[in-house]
């Protein structure tokens, strides 16, 4: 299984009273159909409602852009993010702790410069469609959310297309195991109806 990030918007909630920087967003929506790559090469992307059901979502941090050398900005292991399942996706809620970078990404999402959510994952189950012009992956269970990350625009442009050629590696090797399957399955009923019309 390999690890996959996709985006999603990200909006924040100021708590005045309290003084409180809270952001709030859907990281996953489900049944909306996403264009993974371009129509020439690439697919469309659905995760399903029931995709979350088993996920493995017990310790989930809060990042900027996927990175490892900056602080996490919320975690689900302290209580400072929290993950809800939804009709609609998966909802976080983070409260950010008052340190200098925190206020910063803060501000930057109030002032519309961060605007976009991403997450890392793995896939335990999936469908594919290819009927139509362009195949149609159906995200049917998602086994691991490694995490959340406000990402930047300039970031976003350029993860997504890393993203999406990582992706786009993984479906061309699954629909040459189908094609290959296909084959072999064809070959199988080929077969059989010569030694059915041999013997007769």
């Amino acid at each position: 299984m390999e690890k996959e990030t996709r985006f999603s918007s990200i909006e924040t909630r100021s708590d005045d009273e309290n003084k409180k920087m809270i952001v709030e967003g859907y990281a996953i929506v489900f049944d909306e159909e996403t264009l993974i790559g371009d129509e020439e090469r690439g697919f469309i992307e659905v995760i399903d409602k029931g995709a979350l059901a088993s996920t493995n979502m017990k310790d989930v941090p809060f990042k900027y852009n996927h990175n490892d050398v900056t602080l996490i900005l919320a975690r689900t292991r302290n209580g400072s993010l929290s993950l809800e399942v939804d009709e609609k996706g998966l909802k976080i809620r983070a409260e950010l702790i008052d340190t200098t970078s925190n206020v910063d990404i803060y501000k930057s999402i109030v002032a519309g410069l961060l605007d976009k959510m991403s997450f890392a994952f793995t896939v335990k189950s999936q469908s594919w469609d290819r009927s139509g012009k362009i195949p149609k992956r159906t995200i049917t269970a998602i086994d691991r959310l490694f995490d959340v990350s406000v990402v930047d625009l300039p970031a976003y442009d350029q993860t997504s297309i890393q993203a999406s050629a990582r992706s786009l590696e993984l479906v061309e090797t699954e629909l040459k195991a189908l094609d290959d399957a296909e084959n072999l399955e064809r070959r199988k009923v080929i077969a059989k109806r010569i030694k059915i019309k041999t013997k007769n």
